[in-house]
């Protein structure tokens, strides 16, 4: 049996796969970083404890935001900022689903589609919050793009983090006059009307060349109008920081955590997950492992695609100012400020997992395998 994980899978199935299925340049890159990540590869450090003198060698992560094992430092960090900035208000929890017969779309115009859901996204509820028979002011939004399902389907969506209420424009707070924020069936309606309009204008300025058929086009556009789009909406009225701490754990990394993987034997992975519609029930499904690197690669992202943004006042031009300009409306404390640690107080060394009592000190750096002669990693002594 060989190890549970993404890393493994890639190492073991990746030739294989790449046989039948063939892969973009960024898929490609994807697979390498994540294949590398922690390895000879990279490179790393040598280190010695200055305790029990035990020498064990440290490699660098990929840092790849698609990567299961990296970023947690910063999803962190990320969750910190964003609890530094909470109002003591309702937060409101939306989520704007795309129909699935759009995924055909998705797979070859990706860019386009994302984009056009935060866009759509945003004017739906901007134009609901500037309404003067609703809150007319300006709302405020972070927005986290998911893209999968519990089963790694491609089920797009965007999770959007509110504030319940808006900054009017003489500097005064209007506050959500009731728990729903807005009728979910009028921001679904409004989202569905937005985002076909702007899928065909979209196709009329040759941003969606790829798509050849007009009369596909046409139908789908026609289906799109005919069916009920999913929109969801929940005030958090208990805390705020679970639903950041929900959009923290995949701000930096995409689809599947190696926990979700019990079992892997070179044909098959067990895969562990949610079912939503059975009560929140924990079950294990069987893919064969090309299945799940097919579900993986489905959601792996445009190079340099933002699929975290904030609006309104909530957007980072104007963040800082907007918010402070709220707290006094609502005679409200500033944030305490977060003091930085300097370098010298945060390290002093990693600890020794052997002896538990000394410190890694770092005696050499290991340079990337594959700029090494004869196959071996070279040490530079410091």
């Amino acid at each position: 049996m060989a190890e549970a994980s993404l890393q493994a899978i890639i190492h073991a199935c990746l030739a294989d796969y790449a046989a039948d299925h063939p892969l973009s340049p960024r898929q490609w890159q994807v697979c390498h970083h994540l294949r590398d990540c922690r390895t000879a590869a990279l490179g790393g450090f040598a280190l010695e404890c200055d305790g029990c003198g035990d020498r064990p060698l440290l490699y660098h992560a990929c840092r790849d935001r698609h990567c299961p094992r990296c970023q947690q430092r910063a999803s962190a960090a990320w969750c910190d900022r964003q609890r530094a900035a909470v109002l003591p208000v309702t937060y409101h929890h939306l989520v704007f689903t795309l129909p699935a017969s759009l995924n055909g779309w998705v797979e070859i115009h990706p860019e386009v589609i994302y984009g056009l859901l935060f866009e759509t996204a945003w004017a739906t509820l901007s134009t609901f919050g500037a309404d003067p028979k609703r809150l007319d002011g300006q709302l405020g939004m972070t927005a986290m793009l998911h893209t999968w399902g519990q089963t790694l389907v491609r089920h797009v969506h965007l999770h959007c983090l509110v504030p319940g209420g808006a900054l009017g424009s003489d500097g005064t707070w209007h506050p959500a006059k009731s728990t729903y924020l807005f009728p979910v069936r009028a921001l679904s309606r409004h989202f569905r009307g937005g985002f076909v309009g702007r899928l065909r204008r979209a196709r009329e300025d040759g941003k969606l060349s790829r798509i050849q058929d007009d009369a596909q086009v046409d139908r789908i556009l026609e289906t799109l109008m005919a069916t009920d789009w999913v929109v969801y909406s929940k005030p958090c009225l208990a805390r705020t920081d679970t639903v950041v701490d929900y959009l923290g754990r995949y701000s930096h990394r995409i689809a599947l955590s190696d926990r979700r993987l019990l079992d892997f034997h070179g044909a098959s992975v067990q895969l562990s997950y949610k079912d939503y519609r059975d009560g929140d029930r924990r079950k294990v499904m069987t893919l064969t492992a090309e299945e799940l690197l097919r579900r993986f690669l489905l959601h792996v992202l445009p190079k340099g695609f933002m699929r975290v943004r904030h609006f309104g006042f909530l957007a980072n031009r104007c963040r800082a100012r907007r918010l402070a300009a709220i707290r006094t409306a609502l005679s409200a404390p500033p944030p305490e400020a977060c003091v930085p640690e300097t370098p010298a107080a945060r390290f002093d060394g990693y600890p020794c997992p052997k002896c538990r009592t000394g410190k890694l000190q770092v005696r050499a750096h290991l340079a990337p395998t594959e700029h090494a002669e004869g196959g071996r990693t070279p040490l530079r002594t410091l």
